[in-house]
């Protein structure tokens, strides 16, 4: 993962804010914004939350090549509140990526 310039991409965008205002803003603590800032590694919700805050493909971090495929993919649990939307979201765009980093391994 380029923790490095996920850090330095938050950084920027959060520029003149607060770190208590930009975090608000995420949906996270502020202390976890200051570790991310910190390099430190967030947990799969927290990374999601934060590239959408800026509006960045997860890809792009993830040292993978960024996908413009309209495939879709579907997390289904048995309840609801099992788990948010927006980590399924996350999961959904994890499976994708590695989908697609196993397809270029079969190719070479």
């Amino acid at each position: 993962m380029k923790i490095d310039l996920l850090a330095e991409n938050t950084l920027r965008k959060r520029s003149n804010k607060g770190v208590r205002e930009a975090a608000k803003e995420i949906g996270i603590s502020p202390a976890t914004l200051s570790r991310v800032e910190n390099e430190k590694v967030p947990d799969l919700e927290t990374f999601g939350k934060i590239c959408r805050w800026l509006g960045d493909d997860p890809s792009i971090y993830l040292g993978l090549p960024q996908q413009n495929s309209t495939s879709q993919v579907r997390v289904h649990f048995k309840k609801e509140s099992a788990i948010s939307s927006d980590t399924a979201k996350a999961l959904s765009q994890m499976i994708l990526l590695a989908q697609q980093v196993l397809l270029n391994e079969n190719r070479e």
